[in-house]
């Protein structure tokens, strides 16, 4: 979503970090090109003005001016700037102390609340929560039917007594019901399953108007709930400063919830609630499956915008989607110097799929934005394909691949619906990844003498020509206390004259020293 303001910024530092020192001219012309990418972005024009403003007054001052390098200064200021308009710091839900705790959803027809509703519950189950949903939104056709859908995908209970619309189906002159009274039937219930958690969806419109505020106010009334979140579409614009200012007026919520966030609009929604409301953003909707939806944290994204990547988010979905099991019997494998198979690369690649979409976690990785054009043609059943190779494989070939000639090449081929060419080129990356799995296990090709490092090549080679240049040097009085001193295990201290240890004016003692025979004659007299 954030693409082009994340592209438009990045190209606006880079022109910085040319200039050995900044003058008061180029502050004012990234300052100009900030304004205007947060305006394409259609980010709020009162955002834009204190957030431009800010930067301006810090990087004026000594902060910037003082700075070794005072162009990754004004990148410094840029991002705390960003996280601050986006809430500053993270907040958890709020949980009741006594009882269900009471989350209502409120937001306009179309945010995508039923849909989120699913998904917060798989979250909260997967905290050890046993959430229940409540259908109270009455008025959307088929609404109530697609949070029983919904509530079948994620596993978890719904409470819907009532119908509701049933758009063309429904009886001429029948009543739509009471979501007020389904609300506070609905808590009741949760009370006696003893649910720990309820999660009331509730109708939305076209537009906000009277009649939505007063049913929203009602149903906040009847079950008094712990939190109210405001369900935002991410790609509205600017519209949404005024759509969140009403509710906000309306039902007073107490936090956002972004949704659509996986879209390709400019993104400014995001950028401009928190600022306006005063309210934080406590989660983002990511994607359709139940399972993309994250904690909103401003400083990771912020540092999404400005290209820096978001390490701990993709460390967090790789904890979630990999086996721990797993992960320590590949370790000992490799520890133990045991050869990396095909069988092992379809268990990390179908771990990797349960992370989510390759480009959403090549996205997080630091100046990936400059890759933008990649990723975009990166094919996600890329992995698909591998995947089916392999398990074409006989269990003999995924441990020896060497074992694949031609006409196992074309039988795999056939099976998983590929290319003999797709099979080479897949045997040979992998090839490329079990000499690199080798070289781990032997300590790896670092620098020579740090520990599990390994040498460079020829690093030993260079070492013993070294030694023996320095053996030349030495006089057969100096090579004999060497040998000596060697023998005893003892350390040659060093001395003023003498790069080798030994000085020059030194004339060691060879009375207790047992020469090989015929070696006396190589002594000085």
């Amino acid at each position: 979503m954030f693409a082009t303001l994340s592209d438009r910024l990045t190209s606006t530092f880079k022109n910085l970090r040319s200039k050995g020192r900044l003058s008061e001219a180029d502050i004012d012309a990234t300052i100009r090109e900030i304004r205007r990418a947060l305006l394409d972005a259609d980010v709020a024009v009162s955002v834009v003005r204190d957030f431009t403003g800010s930067i301006r007054e810090r990087a004026l001052s000594s902060e910037v001016s003082g700075a070794l390098n005072p162009a990754q200064q004004v990148v410094k200021i840029v991002n705390e700037e960003l996280v601050a308009i986006l809430g500053g710091d993270s907040r958890n839900l709020r949980f009741a102390k006594n009882g269900p705790t009471v989350i209502m959803l409120a937001g306009l027809q179309g945010a995508g609340k039923t849909t989120l509703a699913g998904k917060l519950a798989v979250y909260l189950k997967d905290q050890g929560h046993t959430p229940m949903l409540v259908a109270a939104d009455l008025q959307r056709p088929n609404a109530v039917t697609q949070l029983k859908v919904v509530g079948e995908r994620a596993g978890v209970p719904v409470y819907a007594p009532h119908p509701g619309n049933q758009g063309e189906s429904a009886l001429p002159g029948t009543s739509a019901g009471d979501p007020v009274s389904v609300a506070r039937a609905g808590l009741e219930t949760a009370k006696s399953r003893q649910h720990s958690v309820i999660i009331v969806d509730t109708a939305g419109r076209l537009g906000v108007d009277q009649e939505l505020m007063e049913q929203a106010a009602d149903i906040r009334d009847a079950v008094e709930p712990d939190e109210i979140l405001f369900v935002i579409d991410a790609m509205i614009g600017q519209d949404a400063v005024a759509t969140a200012q009403a509710f906000n007026d309306g039902v007073n919520f107490t936090g956002v919830v972004l949704s659509k966030l996986d879209g390709d609009a400019r993104g400014g929604a995001a950028l401009s609630v928190a600022r306006v409301t005063g309210k934080p953003i406590l989660f983002a909707s990511t994607g359709e499956k139940l399972t993309d939806f994250e904690v909103f944290h401003p400083d990771r994204m912020a540092s999404r915008i400005l290209d820096m990547g978001d390490i701990l988010t993709l460390i967090e979905q790789a904890e979630k989607a990999f086996d721990a099991e797993e992960a320590e019997r590949m370790a000992t494998k490799v520890a133990e110097g045991k050869d990396f198979t095909l069988a092992d690369f379809l268990v990390q690649m179908q771990q990797l799929k349960n992370m989510g979409s390759m480009k959403k976690m090549l996205g997080m990785l630091p100046g990936m934005g400059q890759m933008r054009e990649a990723l975009d043609n990166f094919d996600e059943r890329e992995v698909n394909r591998i995947e089916a190779i392999i398990q074409s494989m006989t269990p003999a070939e995924r441990d020896n691949p060497k074992i694949i000639n031609g006409s196992r090449r074309s039988r795999i081929a056939k099976g998983s619906g590929t290319t003999v060419t797709e099979i080479n080129q897949l045997l040979q990356r992998f090839d490329g990844a079990q000499k690199m799995m080798r070289q781990m296990a032997k300590g790896g090709g670092g620098m020579p003498g740090m520990p599990g490092m390994g040498k460079l090549p020829s690093a030993g080679k260079r070492a013993g020509a070294r030694q023996a240049k320095k053996d030349k040097k030495m006089t057969p009085q100096q090579r004999a206390a060497a040998a000596r001193k060697a023998a005893r295990g003892e350390a040659q201290p060093a001395s003023n004259g003498s790069a080798f240890g030994v000085g020059q004016d030194q004339t060691p003692d060879l009375s207790n020293f047992e020469l090989p025979k015929g070696f006396e004659k190589f002594l000085g007299k």
